[in-house]
């Protein structure tokens, strides 16, 4: 099991920041701050690349405990940069890691997830949920899955230990990023030329055993969704033009409702400069 950095730390929250036509080095702040406003003494790092990693001013430090460059960007040419998913197993400063993508916020501690997530080497989340906090039953952007009987996970929150299983994880998550030409057309209806994270894992997860890298008992373990059509919306528009969504630090309520899972705002418009300074004078 080959590592580039030495774990730093026991446990800790990670996600990957790279800049293309959106800020996400800005969203993970903002991901950074509320984390640490339910979980103070937890830890978060954040991979970026050098040109985004340029942009870390000390505001950010003041949340970021670890700041990890990519030794080597495989998405340099992409807008959409997936390609680096694989390499958070050798990257992470953590030996228990739950990775995030960077537009995912946190409104009450997760803390006693740790617990669970220890059963596995790998977990994976399965299914989202709407803002009304509901299994989401829609199947409008998992037709891939779904045709291919692939498991319905989602990368957006996950577990992984330094561990055997984890390092053959990622090291199909690479392969079949590298090999996506020719797997794409192994699978049926597949139109896409380059692999959501959420596919790669999806496939990752089938061959290595999907016993092995989720916990379907622990049916708490996914986040609420805001792309469109999970809560029965069409995609004509953004999200926050269909409801209301309010800021009570800690808490986010969507329609008057209280948002107790993980909230995916996935809109990256969303988070305002305001937002973000409401949480930085809860900590700061």
């Amino acid at each position: 099991m080959p590592r580039i950095t030495a774990h730093q730390a026991q446990q800790g929250f990670l996600t990957i920041a790279q800049n293309s036509t959106v800020d996400y080095l800005r969203l993970a702040y903002l991901q950074a701050l509320s984390i640490k406003t339910v979980m103070p003494t937890s830890q978060y790092a954040v991979i970026v690349d050098k040109a985004t990693g340029s942009g870390v001013n000390e505001q950010y430090r003041k949340v970021f405990d670890y700041v990890i460059e990519l030794p080597e960007d495989h998405a340099e040419e992409d807008n959409w940069k997936l390609a680096n998913e694989w390499q958070v197993f050798d990257l992470t400063p953590f030996k228990e890691t739950i990775k995030l993508e960077s537009d995912l916020l946190f409104t009450r501690s997760i803390e006693h997830w740790w617990n669970t997530f220890r059963l596995r080497d790998v977990v994976l989340s399965l299914g989202c949920r709407d803002y009304q906090q509901q299994p989401s039953r829609s199947r409008a952007y998992r037709k891939l899955f779904d045709d291919n009987q692939l498991p319905d996970v989602y990368n957006g929150l996950m577990y992984f230990r330094y561990s055997q299983t984890a390092a053959d994880f990622f090291n199909l998550a690479q392969n079949i990023y590298k090999d996506w030409p020719t797997i794409a057309k192994s699978l049926r209806n597949c139109t896409d030329d380059k692999p959501s994270t959420d596919v790669v894992y999806a496939i990752a997860s089938r061959i290595l055993g999907v016993e092995q890298t989720t916990l379907p008992g622990a049916d708490f373990i996914n986040f609420t969704h805001m792309k469109n059509n999970i809560s029965g919306w069409s995609d004509s528009g953004p999200w926050n033009e269909l409801v209301v969504s309010e800021l009570d630090l800690p808490m986010i309520r969507i329609n008057n409702i209280n948002q107790y899972h993980p909230l995916h705002y996935y809109d990256k418009q969303w988070p305002t400069d305001e937002m973000i300074r409401r949480y930085e004078h809860g900590l700061f």
